[in-house]
């Protein structure tokens, strides 16, 4: 039997959760045991029970492949479903004995709803484990009672921080935050300090099962309560912008479930979790983070090879990153720059990075990467003087965020063992990797790529080589799009303000002042000398050559498209954009706008598909997540198609293409397509 039912002498029940696969989850193979499991113990002669896993992990949480499958049509049925998941945890805690959760490992989603339906939560003291309740990362809310045990557990203005952003703690951090009592440090202690407490506490009783209780922070009449309630809808909508449902229905479930009765919350949880479940977001998301992340994550190598000595060259802000994360990951960085002073600078005396001014130290190296300015020139010259200082065998790369790598490859004698490594700024915080396969890379070259990129700890997306490869490329027709509708006329904080509430990280003209204008000229002229054929001129680029000329050429100038007041207050638009640019009848409506700006990096990625620059929906819909902030929500650029609708989105597209420019025709294959 998956779940072992086990009574000592003393009448306590260890009840190991061992169901079949690698984890357990919550679906119909869990429903009938659980089932199973609490009619036995509600008719047996127990004293106790302790429920831990026979896993790596406690308990993985709800089956997404069942949670993805759920509609409007089943969702009735669905409902039925969570209702009796629930009505199993509820119970459980009610036995009248007491009931400890030993988390032995991870305990997410689910897994952690058990925990809280236990009477005390014991965790292991492993810095790998996580618990806590993540549904909203992927468009749900918790389903098993998970909002309405955490309201009352800790108060609305506690629990909906941890709920709304679904934080996973780690064992001392959930410790603090109170939804655990206890931490242990072996997995004796976890049993034996499990079966003390059940000895120590014969009939406990949940805190909202004591008579009178209600949530901590929210009651019924009280006028201390009437600020929150005012505030909390207001941040967040500031920070949702209205596109994600599932913190809105979490904060709904919150507190219409804290003005009534405990039992009468759950079904108010579970009706709000249906609603979620079966709509277009929730799809969206767990495709994107759960499906298409898996999968970019789970490529098998077959190298065994760490880095064991990284070589930087160029101590910038790029440079810098990528040498700080990697010391941290233990591997041994030389970081060389043009002066010592500047490697010095960009070490920022970390442990691990040797700052350096001279090739030699490159000596053993491993690897190198190159993330000096994006001139052909330059890269060229640094390239080949690594090259011959680093191991026979080293893999040499390139962070360029736009040059072919094929023609980076030439300046070095082995172009099979050359590769394009592109970080994104900031490095440290930032979670993607593009690895670029040029001509002549060979697979185990891309193979030791990818050991690497995870052994720092990132996620990597695999591209074949094409100018500004896929995330540049996609993101590049993003901010140009907005700089053309600027020439046209619409106003800028119309563009900006549509842009966020679309659900993308950051404003184009915003991001254009972050890379600098005069980047974007040099790139765009730099493709213009190279190859003609891939330069369509656009109104934008006469628009961003009037600004540098004007000396507005970004942020780091203290002017761009925005201002930047020298006291450090609060950025804004520059005025004289309205007065110079904007007109009342520019004629695009607000909902052209949100779609010029999001359909126009969905067709890029399928052009990018077609011509084999990418090579799976995985790596382009994670990479315009990761990569370059594209809406969240719609779960990347190539699943917001299917969301749409393929062939709904070419019909708009269509529209697009008539009313504003070829760049929104449909390809041909998109035509004949009815899903990605």
């Amino acid at each position: 039997m998956p779940f072992h039912y086990d009574k000592d002498s003393d009448g306590i029940v260890t009840l190991t959760m061992d169901m079949s696969g690698s984890a357990n989850v919550m679906n119909d193979e869990y429903r009938e045991l659980m089932g199973d499991a609490v009619s036995k113990l509600e008719a047996d002669e127990i004293t106790g029970v302790i429920i831990t896993s026979a896993k790596k992990t406690f308990f993985a949480g709800g089956d997404l492949n069942v949670l993805i499958a759920i509609t409007p049509e089943n969702a009735s049925q669905a409902l039925e479903g969570v209702e009796e998941l629930k009505s199993q945890l509820r119970r459980l805690e009610k036995l009248g004995k007491p009931v400890v959760a030993a988390i032995n490992g991870t305990a997410l989603g689910g897994g952690f709803e058990i925990a809280l339906a236990s009477h005390r939560r014991i965790v292991l003291n492993d810095n790998k484990i996580r618990v806590g309740l993540p549904e909203a990362t992927l468009g749900l809310l918790p389903g098993g009672g998970g909002v309405t045990r955490m309201v009352r557990l800790l108060g609305v203005q506690k629990a909906l921080p941890l709920l709304m952003e679904g934080k996973q703690l780690r064992p001392e951090r959930a410790l603090q935050a109170g939804i655990v009592h206890q931490v242990v440090e072996t997995r004796e202690e976890l049993i034996s300090e499990a079966r003390a407490w059940i000895k120590a506490n014969p009939a406990p009783a949940q805190p909202w099962d004591v008579q009178g209780a209600g949530v901590p922070d929210l009651k019924f009449g009280d006028p201390n309560s009437y600020g929150l309630l005012a505030a909390a809808p207001a941040v967040l909508s500031k920070k949702s912008h209205g596109v994600y449902p599932a913190p809105e229905k979490i904060m709904a479930t919150a507190v219409e479930g804290a003005y009534v009765d405990f039992d009468t919350a759950l079904k108010i949880e579970g009706r709000y979790f249906v609603e979620l479940a079966s709509g277009q977001v929730s799809k969206n998301m767990i495709t994107a983070f759960w499906f298409n992340l898996n999968e970019v994550n789970g490529r098998a190598s077959a190298t065994g090879k760490r880095v064991a000595k990284l070589g930087v060259l160029g101590a910038g802000m790029m440079g810098a990153g990528i040498a700080e994360v990697s010391a941290k990951a233990g591997i041994e960085v030389v970081l060389k720059d043009v002066s010592l002073e500047g490697a010095q600078k960009g070490a920022q005396g970390l442990e691990g990075i040797t700052p350096t001014d001279s090739d030699d130290d490159l000596a053993g190296c491993d690897l190198i990467i190159e993330a000096v300015f994006e001139n052909r020139e330059l890269k060229n010259k640094v390239l080949p003087a690594a090259e011959s200082k680093a191991l026979p065998d080293a893999v040499i790369a390139s962070n360029t965020s736009t040059l072919p790598i094929t023609g980076l490859a030439s300046a070095v004698t082995a172009p099979e063992r050359f590769i394009g490594l592109h970080f994104f700024s900031p490095v440290p915080k930032m979670r993607l990797v593009e690895i670029i396969r040029g001509e002549k890379t060979s697979e185990e070259t891309l193979q030791r790529a990818l050991d690497y990129v995870r052994q720092i700890g990132k996620t990597p997306i695999v591209v074949n080589d094409s100018r500004g490869f896929y995330t540049s490329r996609t993101f590049g027709t993003y901010v140009i799009e907005a700089i053309t509708m600027l020439a046209e006329g619409v106003a800028p904080a119309l563009i900006e303000n549509v842009a966020k509430k679309s659900g993308m990280a950051v404003g184009p003209l915003a991001v254009s002042d972050e890379v600098t204008l005069s980047l974007q000229l040099k790139i765009h002229d730099q493709t213009l000398a190279d190859d003609p054929s891939l330069v369509s001129e656009s109104p934008a680029y006469d628009l961003i050559r009037e600004l540098v000329s004007l000396g507005r050429t970004g942020k780091s100038t203290g002017a761009g498209f925005y201002e930047y007041p020298s006291d450090g207050s609060k950025k804004f638009l520059w005025p004289e954009l309205t007065t110079r640019y904007a007109k009342a009848d520019a004629g695009v409506s607000e909902q052209d706008v949100r779609d010029r700006l999001l359909f126009v990096q969905s067709l890029e990625t399928v052009r990018c598909l077609d011509e084999g620059v990418l090579t799976s929906v995985a790596d382009a819909n994670i990479g315009s997540i990761f990569g370059f902030g594209f809406a969240p929500w719609s779960g990347g650029t190539l699943q917001f198609v299917n969301s749409y609708g393929v062939q709904a989105f070419v019909e708009r597209a269509d529209y697009l293409a008539d009313t504003y420019g070829e760049r929104f025709r449909p390809p041909a294959s998109l035509r004949e397509r009815d899903k990605f």
